[in-house]
């Protein structure tokens, strides 16, 4: 007799667990604490198999029913119900997340600790919130695909071509761990545009980043305007532009903040730079010589103009690095890839490079966004670089420049 409702409630569960069938496998089990489960007889390859199909009333007749026919028509096409239902339950656990944490764990050691938590900042913002659910067995090229385009929109191109070299590391760890059947980011081949390079020359290995450092500490140049205006370039990496034509009347050095007016901006927006306290003391030490008004970095003949960016670059080559190596402009790019490596928010980075806002009215009013991060990250970039000059002085392996030889005869 087929089950209904109204038998299945009128049933009462007793000392004893109660069968009430419904045929064709399907039957329901009334257990003596009034539980209701929903269970599934079927034969495999010769064997009876039992597979359980939930609760009623969570699952109701007419679901256990469908369910049924289900299992009867996987059965048919010599598939077994249980070992389909346990091979989607190992799916659902082995997530790409899952795997790609047990992939950092097994490499991080072979990292920096910097360059670690890069990684694992990276995956965390960008990756694991779109695809870190996904079983990794079924995950494929479009579901990493949404994840890259995201990154490609929000900018940050060259983080996006990263991160998908990563995630391939990844997926063909899974692979080797028998948990995914291929590496589909391989079918990604020519989907993200090719990074431009960069058109401003620009160190970006630590060990030259510190090199640099020293070697502007070392300047032998008689002008203190050329040698303030090199050690504060890195600390704030402002357009070339910008850092020159800069007044004293911009900035707050009691709250360690300049504030650029849109009308010298190159996005006609204005721009806030947090100063770190490196930057500050840099300032500090110009302020009796050039100020308290007027321009803060003036030109070597002219006290009336600006420094010119040639004379910036003349420092460079002076102290041993060709135009193909750094240029003023390059300490953005410097610090833009330095900053990404090691896994600050992307958007506080181009807030603070002072990209151009595709929307102009949005980007008037949000001129101060991310300000809070982007104090820290700017302390945390002083800080780092400091350590980078450091390291660089106490590295006899580090070459030195033709100046510092001189310099140090």
């Amino acid at each position: 007799m087929r089950l209904s409702d109204t038998l299945i409630r009128k049933t009462q569960a007793g000392p004893k667990p109660v069968k009430l069938a419904d045929g064709d496998g399907l039957y329901l089990v009334i257990q003596p604490n009034g539980s209701r489960w929903w269970r599934m007889r079927y034969f495999f390859a010769g064997r009876e198999k039992m597979l359980s199909v939930g609760t009623y009333p969570e699952i109701s007749l007419k679901d256990a029913r469908a369910r049924r026919f289900e299992i009867r028509e996987q059965v048919a096409k010599g598939i077994d119900p249980s070992q389909e239902r346990k091979a989607e339950k190992e799916s659902r656990a082995t997530t790409f997340e899952l795997v790609a944490r047990e992939w950092y764990e097994k490499r991080k050691h072979l990292w920096s600790e910097q360059y670690a938590g890069a990684i694992l900042t990276r995956f965390e913002q960008d990756v694991f919130p779109v695809i870190g659910d996904k079983p990794v067995r079924t995950i494929g090229a479009a579901d990493f695909l949404d994840c890259l385009e995201k990154m490609q929109k929000r900018g940050v191109l060259e983080t996006a071509h990263k991160v998908k070299g990563k995630c391939s590391e990844v997926m063909r760890y899974a692979v080797a761990t028998r948990r995914a059947g291929r590496d589909p980011i391989a079918d990604l081949k020519g989907a993200l545009p090719p990074v431009k390079s960069r058109h401003h020359a620009a160190l970006t290995y630590p060990s030259e980043v510190g090199a640099l450092l020293r070697a502007i500490d070392g300047y032998q140049g008689k002008s203190r305007v050329v040698v303030a205006a090199l050690k504060l370039l890195p600390l704030v990496f402002v357009r070339s532009s910008e850092l020159r034509y800069a007044v004293w009347e911009e900035f707050d050095l009691d709250a360690a903040q300049w504030r650029i007016p849109a009308e010298r901006m190159k996005v006609s927006n204005p721009h806030i730079v947090p100063l770190s306290r490196q930057a500050v003391a840099i300032l500090r030490e110009l302020h009796p010589f050039t100020g308290p008004a007027g321009l803060v970095f003036p030109g070597i003949r002219s006290g009336s103009r600006a420094l010119s960016e040639n004379t910036l670059n003349a420092a460079l080559r002076k102290l041993g690095y060709a135009k193909e190596e750094m240029t003023s402009h390059g300490f953005r790019s410097m610090a833009s890839t330095l900053l990404n490596e090691q896994g600050w928010p992307p958007d506080a980075i181009e807030r603070q490079l002072a990209h151009c806002e595709e929307n102009g009215v949005r980007a008037a009013y949000n001129y101060a966004e991310y300000l809070p991060q982007r104090r820290e990250m700017m302390q945390a970039w002083a800080d780092y670089l400091q350590v980078l000059r450091a390291q660089s002085i106490a590295a006899n392996s580090v070459p030195m420049r033709d100046q510092d030889v001189a310099a140090a005869a």
